[in-house]
């Protein structure tokens, strides 16, 4: 049957990274995916009344759209090991843990479960740069993922068209592109949480810490908010 079932090491693993303001969203979504797939009754209930896009018969390159889809989970098995090490390397700043980032890449390869060829091409990564941030600034990877983001897109854009839900693909591509984007549009984000809480926000023509206060309606007072950052 389509219902995966799972053991809590996921689970586990998002919950860190929540704690740890790490975003684990490749397996986050995988974590999920897996739930709504436990919901069969639901599901089967829900397949009667809701519909979808048609599907057209594929009419392509079925040889290069294989190369696109062998891409595009290439490319999110790397965002999913670069955020699990982002975890780990925020653990070990909350914790005060000195990690052998390397030897851990290894240490996985011997197990029942990870086993990549790129793991050896980690220990690399942090042999050559032990202090690197994020694996997608390594020299092999970001070779790698900038080779497969074509096929990558259309193999998202794709399934989506198309009504075929691909979480874990869709949102290692998102956490590439947020990545990869020296402004987001979190602003709005900022704005609204003003608008609606009060909460301040910063300024781009303003020294960054220095926080303000926007009576947007005309009708609210002064009274702001306190920040916090989880």
């Amino acid at each position: 049957m389509d219902k995966a079932g799972q053991k809590g090491t996921g689970k586990w693993t998002v919950i860190n990274g929540l704690e740890l303001a790490s975003p684990v969203t490749l397996i986050a979504e995988a974590v999920f995916a897996r739930v709504i797939s436990s919901q069969k009754a639901e599901r089967v209930e829900a397949s009667k009344i809701l519909t979808g896009p048609e599907v057209t018969p594929f009419s392509g390159d079925r040889a290069a759209f294989l190369v696109d889809l062998r891409d595009s989970v290439y490319a999110a098995k790397i965002v999913s090991y670069t955020q699990g090490y982002n975890l780990l390397r925020q653990a070990a700043s909350e914790y005060k843990w000195n990690l052998n980032y390397g030897a851990i890449a290894l240490m996985w390869r011997g197990g029942c479960i990870i086993r990549s060829k790129f793991l050896g091409k980690i220990k690399e990564a942090f042999d050559t740069n032990p202090s690197l941030s994020n694996l997608l600034l390594d020299n092999f990877f970001k070779e790698k993922v900038l080779a497969a983001q074509a096929g990558w897109r259309r193999t998202a854009a794709c399934a989506l068209l198309n009504g075929f839900p691909i979480p874990a693909i869709t949102t290692a591509l998102c956490y590439f592109d947020s990545l990869r984007s020296e402004r987001l549009p979190a602003n709005l984000i900022q704005a609204q949480r003003d608008f609606f809480g009060a909460h301040t926000y910063e300024r781009v023509d303003r020294e960054e810490g220095k926080f303000f206060h926007t009576n947007w309606t005309g009708h609210g007072g002064t009274t702001s908010s306190t920040q916090y950052n989880g």
